[in-house]
């Protein structure tokens, strides 16, 4: 397909835009807090993502318009109920987008299942037919390609690497269940175990700071990257027993901590993925950085049924 979609990526904390080629080129890139605050309604954070779309596109008609936002949605309908978005529920954003652009496919997808996509696309799976992509950040997310397609399940939420159960007895989950991977790994929740373990408590921290300190090799967050990591090891090897995987591709800003998170999680991943289809598992960083969701949003549109599936 020639020419270029009109990419976004609706987040908690941002909103960002940009016209993508057929090589996953980004041009016109722009991005703004996402409008919040008690007097925040529906139409006004639709109306701030409009400007911003206005912005980028300019006099450009776009071939497509792909779409990455927290979930939970109704898919493939597009209705978005992002939890870190409380204004939007049950917003039909494909539809109001389909209005704006007719005539073209408007595709709406989870954020981290965009994610999962560049990286399979053009990142650190490029080349590979099976790659779990995980986000491990505010949560944690992830989208599923197994045979060189983008595997959506029955309710378009197939992938969803958070919720696996890595404690069963562990901490409670926003899900409603106990022991989730997103639960013990994601970042805030990281962050209240460290300080509860006696890391910088009273002050107002990250999981950004966090990492920074495992890697300086203070002891509290030494220990709270080493229970994420080994969290991810496990949840990586059940996921592979049972998809074959060939590659796991993590991004997201806890993944940044490097060795103090990958250490333990390869440790972990050595001790449970015995079966020798499952032990060759690469676990890789992801290679696209901060535009990678917009890279996946487009590519549902540029790769053809690759990542969508055929009407």
């Amino acid at each position: 397909m020639s020419g270029y979609v009109l990419a976004v990526d609706v987040g908690g904390t941002k909103l960002a835009a940009a016209l993508v080629d057929g090589a996953g080129r980004l041009t016109g890139y722009r991005r703004m807090a996402t409008p919040s605050g008690p007097y925040v309604g529906a139409d006004d954070l639709w109306r701030a993502l409009t400007e911003l779309l206005d912005e980028v596109a300019g006099r450009v008609v776009p071939v497509g318009v792909g779409v990455g936002c927290g979930g939970p949605m109704i898919w493939p309908d597009g209705d978005v109920s992002p939890l870190n978005i409380p204004s939007w529920r049950r917003f039909p954003l494909r539809a109001r987008l389909a209005e704006r652009y007719p005539g073209v496919p408007v595709r709406v997808h989870n954020d981290a299942v965009c994610v999962a996509v560049a990286e399979h696309w053009l990142g650190a799976g490029k080349g590979r037919r099976n790659v779990l992509g995980m986000v491990v950040s505010t949560g944690v997310g992830g989208g599923l390609i197994l045979d060189d397609r983008l595997i959506t399940g029955a309710s378009g939420n197939a992938g969803h690497v958070g919720h696996i159960v890595v404690e069963p007895e562990g901490p409670p989950c926003a899900c409603g269940g106990r022991g989730c991977l997103e639960a013990v790994a994601r970042g805030p929740g990281l962050v209240a175990w460290a300080q509860a373990h006696g890391w910088r408590t009273g002050e107002e921290m990250s999981g950004v700071d966090l990492a920074a300190d495992a890697r300086r090799g203070v002891p509290s967050a030494v220990r709270a990257l080493r229970r994420a990591g080994g969290a991810l090891g496990v949840a990586i090897a059940s996921a592979t027993h049972l998809c074959d995987l060939d590659v796991v591709a993590i991004g997201g800003g806890l993944s940044q901590a490097g060795e103090p998170l990958f250490g333990p999680l390869a440790a972990a991943l050595r001790a449970h993925a015995r079966m020798p289809f499952a032990a060759r598992v690469e676990v890789v960083p992801a290679a696209l950085g901060q535009g990678a969701g917009l890279v996946g949003a487009a590519a549902l549109v540029l790769a053809g049924d690759r990542y969508w599936p055929a009407p």
